[in-house]
């Protein structure tokens, strides 16, 4: 066996290029399993960021939208499933929100060119749909509408036919829900006699208040309907029936997200697994189920505290029992078809891929990987979870990604730099699956801690809330808390830790660089920098999520002002690289920009880097590599080391 070379931490030569980074940001979603036939949308960043959706049966593997058809919907502007197989003869149609127009197409079997199911818009993109179901007698699609005008945004839940007639005539399509400002996972019964769905309004967010809400169909219309679960504190999602007189939802009135079941006569909710474990995720996206019904009546579930394992809940015993395969972590989108159940899930060792999951067996199989061929495992660092200390005794949680090479060590006696990553957000929730981007500083010999921090999702709602109006507070404390965590413990170099964020955690990020003066260096992907600008300009779905995080206004203007970075931009303590997409309607531009003007008025080093046609979080493989490369290269110059084999970065 070759001894390894001795070499400072950081400039470690990796077989891990940016450009393998790039080719791994290939995303697959949603899947959906009907009998043997299986499809997922897929996202390849060598084509732009467009998004396809494969079909998979007999084994054969089928690409159904060629360009420039790009299956990706806008609405709340994370979009989520973008695609509906229905049946059509003997086969399947697929319906779709292709992403230039948002308008919903149909692919009929063995026919090449799609065609529109809905009108053009007065507005470019104006209409979008999401979040799709068929429709009890199969002639239409149910789904939520989001039309955009001068005069503002507006939500529905609306029935769109399969003939086409409503692409010429938009009085075709069927309104079967509105008044409230959001929706959700139109649920139509077995029977077809009721039709259930979630809703919020602002200034809550789908994690803070949600309706179950239920109502009669007569005639195609929506009969008196009433709210059966849910509420301005409780946090209802993901109906899903049993029979036609009864549903499961998942809930966090307990404080964690778990199963009930609620009856529509003035039943009494019955709570059918207490645990302190979280049974869904936080409602980012449209389209996903984390459960489902398996034919003999047992559910298919995602449970966990941080990480989601698949289990198989039994009412009738009230029995849990996962299965024993080889994933750690499974995203909230599952599917079922008789015995069979469809995912997406990965592990350190394992990357994000579609599984199906024979439940009469156990048996899993992988359809497809995002990476197709990920490295040798000894380049890949497996990561520890830590339960840090925190500020007050509270209790942090963090993946801890040691640096890990076989071909290099670091020298006697030298602690490594190290990099926090921030989570977006602030709703979201680090995964242990493996990320390539990790592995890409790991192996050259800078280790990575990725904090979720209070307010992250996985560990209960009053972990969620601690964040409630201390945004740039406690999410900042905690990041600082778990690298000086790293420190006394003698692992990491007091003197070279950097952090790094996307939107959320490209704001902790400059919040953390302009209120302590415990980083070397701060990357910024996206991130907010101004809270008064980002509260007027962002989009609807965000646009009151500050009255939580920070304060309602009118009534708590200092507040935003006082935490803004960019008011602080003289105190920033160390170089900072700004990554920005000038297509971005969720983070503008400008919040970038005029932070980068600020730095620059007050002589403080940094990079400003722009990218025409990247919008929120970078899709195009030539982006990846550029903001990687630039990195890592402002990290060898900022933390003390030498990279290899990337260009060097001219900062400002």
């Amino acid at each position: 066996m070759t001894a390894r070379a001795t070499l400072p931490y950081g400039s470690w030569p990796s077989p891990i290029s940016a450009a393998d980074v790039a080719r791994a940001r290939l995303r697959i979603g949603f899947p959906t399993v009907a009998g043997d036939d299986v499809w997922w949308q897929e996202t390849r960043p060598e084509e732009g960021g467009r998004t396809t959706v494969v079909h998979l049966a007999e084994g054969h593997r089928t690409e159904l939208l060629q360009a420039p058809y790009d299956a990706r919907t806008r609405v709340h502007e994370y979009g989520g499933r973008s695609y509906l197989p229905v049946p059509s003869g003997e086969g399947h149609a697929i319906v779709f929100s292709n992403y230039e127009d948002q308008r919903l197409y149909k692919l009929d079997p063995n026919d090449p060119k799609p065609y529109a199911l809905t009108p053009e818009p007065a507005q470019p993109g104006g209409l979008r749909y999401a979040d799709y179901v068929l429709s009890p007698d199969g002639t239409q699609v149910w789904c939520v509408c989001e039309g955009h005008t001068p005069g503002g945004i507006r939500r529905a839940i609306v029935g769109i036919p399969l003939d086409a007639s409503a692409a010429a005539d938009a009085s075709a399509i069927q309104e079967l829900v509105s008044g409230a400002d959001f929706y959700a996972s139109p649920t139509p019964s077995p029977g077809g006699g009721h039709l259930a769905w979630v809703q919020w309004n602002h200034p809550r967010m789908p994690w803070d208040g949600t309706e179950l809400r239920v109502a009669a169909l007569a005639d195609g219309e929506t009969v008196a309907p009433r709210t059966v679960k849910g509420g301005l504190t409780e946090s209802a999602l993901a109906p899903l029936w049993r029979d036609d007189e009864t549903l499961y939802v998942i809930s966090d009135w307990p404080g964690w997200w778990n199963i009930y079941q609620v009856g529509l006569h003035g039943e009494s909710a019955q709570a059918l697994y207490p645990a302190e474990e979280e049974f869904a995720g936080p409602l980012w996206t449209l389209g996903g189920k984390p459960y489902a019904i398996l034919e003999d009546g047992r559910l298919a579930v995602l449970h966990g505290e941080g990480d989601l394992r698949l289990g198989v809940y039994d009412p009738e015993t009230l029995e849990l029992t996962d299965l024993d395969l080889p994933y750690a972590d499974w995203r909230p989108a599952l599917s079922v078809s008789g015995s069979t159940v469809l995912g997406v899930a990965g592990a350190p060792e394992v990357p994000t891929s579609v599984v199906r999951v024979d439940m009469r067996t156990g048996r899993a199989e992988s359809l497809r990987r995002e990476l197709a061929e990920p490295p040798n495992a000894a380049y890949l660092s497996m990561p520890r979870a830590e339960r840090l200390e925190g500020p007050f005794g509270r209790p942090v949680h963090a993946l801890v990604y040691p640096p890990s090479s076989p071909d290099a060590e670091g020298p006697a006696g030298e602690k490594p730099p190290y990099v926090v990553f921030v989570h977006g957000g602030p709703t979201g929730r680090a995964s242990s699956t493996l990320d390539l981007e990790h592995a890409f500083f790991t192996s050259r010999g800078i280790g990575v801690v990725e904090v979720n921090y209070g307010g992250s999702a996985g560990y209960g709602r009053a972990y969620r809330e601690r964040l409630r109006r201390q945004w740039g507070v406690v999410d900042v404390e905690d990041a600082v808390a778990a690298a000086r965590a790293l420190v006394d413990l003698g692992v990491a170099d007091a003197k070279r830790l950097a952090i790094r964020g996307g939107s959320a955690g490209g704001w902790t990020t400059l919040a953390a660089v302009t209120t302590t003066d415990l980083f070397a260096a701060g990357t910024s992907y996206f991130g907010i920098s101004d809270l008064a600008s980002f509260a007027a300009a962002t989009h609807d779905f965000e646009s009151h999520y500050l009255f939580g995080l920070i304060g309602p206004l009118p009534g708590f203007e200092r507040a935003y002002e006082e935490r803004s970075p960019l008011g602080h931009a003289s105190q920033t303590s160390c170089p900072v690289l700004l990554l920005q997409g000038l297509d971005d309607p969720i983070v503008p531009a400008d919040q970038s920009a005029r932070f980068a003007e600020a730095l620059d008025e007050k002589e403080v080093p940094y990079a400003y880097l722009t990218f025409e046609g990247e919008s929120h979080g970078f899709r195009r493989a030539e982006t990846v590599i550029t903001c990687l490369e630039s990195e890592l290269s402002f990290y060898g110059r900022t933390l003390g080391f030498e990279p290899v084999g990337v260009p060097p970065i001219e900062l400002k």
